[in-house]
């Protein structure tokens, strides 16, 4: 004889897609390069407006944010210093150089965080003041 099994429940589609909270973070990071375009603090608005719109709606939205938000705050402080540094050293190369060199390493943080949140994987960035928890 056949023993009677209860038929299991259906399972429920996952609330959230692993592929859309992937996408959502790499957009959050990306965002950062409206500070390329809105030159003064839309390297900040950019992820803030993601954050403040989806960290309740996406998991893992919410410590990303809070983590890329640090690092650009941290690196708007450093911006300005290589500012003051170039100001006072003006007619030597390398304090001009400075504010490019930091541009061009914040620009290839943003792109390897990116990176590494599109494959699922966090990013601690160097060099970061923790504003947020």
């Amino acid at each position: 004889m056949e023993e009677f099994q209860e038929p299991k429940p259906p399972s429920l589609p996952p609330s959230e897609n692993e592929a859309t909270v992937r996408q959502w973070i790499t957009l959050l990071h990306l965002s950062a390069l409206t500070g390329i375009i809105l030159v003064g603090f839309g390297h900040i608005l950019g992820p803030l407006v993601i954050w403040l719109l989806k960290k309740n709606e996406i998991s893992g939205l919410d410590a990303a944010g809070k983590n890329v938000l640090n690092f650009q705050i941290s690196w708007s402080i450093w911006f300005f210093i290589s500012g003051i540094v170039a100001a006072l050293g003006f007619c030597l190369l390398l304090p001009l150089a400075l504010p490019v060199a930091t541009f061009v390493v914040w620009i290839a943080f943003v792109i390897n965080g990116a990176i590494k949140a599109s494959n699922g994987k966090t990013c601690q960035f160097p060099l970061t003041i923790r504003f947020f928890n």
